[in-house]
């Protein structure tokens, strides 16, 4: 048994999701409370975040409070998570991933395809931009910042016809119902991690480490480890219009991925590779493959892996 800290963003997500681990981690018979946290990311709403520093902006101030010892462990929504953490920081536990698909979200529409021609759609997401200008060239995509609750509520003040959404975040919050169609990763590729929860701790703290490893989930996190990869490997961040998805089904992980251009310009260019994997380390391994594959398709096609376009 031990006394734990948590640190967590305040949003209504990130609470749900720090009082998730809170309620298992009590269970395990530990004494375990919350310090909810203001980040940067939370407070700049004016700007895409691949314009004002990246989705580490989500996580520096819970790794100041770890440092600090203020907390002992930091709870994120994995995609938010950089993909290389500062020295002294390490990703102890990956737990099972909800819904890892994107959703739309409409008052007025079903689906995608119903949008009438110049229908205004919210996201900053250049992954969901490039996407979604693939399925849909005609539609107009407008900046979408804010919590879950934040963009819901510009959806219904009339401000977009339909916005997209992480569909994992909308269940974890009980609204599910709000979700009109849900993307098949065959047509918008989720995002590296998606769905899936990361505990972040010091890498000295071999103790919550050892307290965590009961809540780790192979299956969730040689997948994600497999899409990091390949982020980390294109130099990924929220100013790339990157995706990746990966499955395993028995010893065999899969992975897709996407480059796509969000001004429409460029085709989108997706790879897919399939091998054996048996540790974190051979799952790395594929993802840097399906990297080099990737990147090389998208220099060869005329795309840009530095000069992004700014949503």
């Amino acid at each position: 048994m031990s006394n734990l800290t948590i640190a967590t963003r305040e949003s209504r997500l990130a609470m749900w999701q720090a009082e998730h681990v809170q309620s298992i981690l009590r269970q395990r018979g530990h004494q375990v409370s919350l310090l909810g946290m203001t980040t940067q990311g939370d407070q700049i709403l004016d700007r895409a975040l691949s314009q004002v520093g990246g989705k580490g902006l989500f996580v520096k101030e819970l790794e100041v409070a770890l440092e600090q010892g203020q907390a002992d462990l930091a709870v994120h929504s994995l995609k938010d998570v950089p993909m290389e953490l500062p020295e002294g920081f390490c990703l102890a536990c990956v737990m099972e991933r909800e819904d890892p698909r994107d959703a739309l979200v409409s008052n007025l529409y079903p689906n995608l395809a119903s949008l009438p021609q110049g229908a205004v759609v919210g996201t900053s997401s250049l992954r969901r931009m490039a996407l979604l200008r693939a399925l849909r060239p005609d539609l107009k995509i407008e900046p979408l910042r804010g919590n879950l609750d934040t963009r819901l509520r510009k959806l219904d003040d009339g401000l977009y016809s339909a916005i997209v959404l992480a569909a994992a975040g909308l269940k974890r919050l009980g609204l599910g119902a709000r979700i009109r169609a849900i993307f098949e990763p065959t047509e918008m590729l989720p995002a590296a991690g998606q769905g899936a929860l990361g505990i972040e701790v010091r890498s000295q703290r071999q103790d919550v480490i050892d307290a965590l490893a009961p809540l780790a989930h192979q299956t969730t996190w040689l997948a994600v480890a497999a899409e990091r990869a390949v982020s980390r490997a294109m130099g990924g961040s929220c100013s790339m219009p990157l995706a990746a998805f990966a499955t395993l089904a028995g010893e065999t992980l899969s992975i897709d991925a996407a480059w796509g251009d969000p001004t429409g310009v460029l085709a989108l260019v997706r790879v897919r590779a399939s091998a054996a994997v048996s540790d974190l380390a051979s799952a790395t391994e594929l993802g840097a493959r399906v990297a080099a594959d990737l990147r090389a398709r998208v220099l060869a096609g005329g795309g840009s892996l530095t000069a992004t376009a700014k949503s």
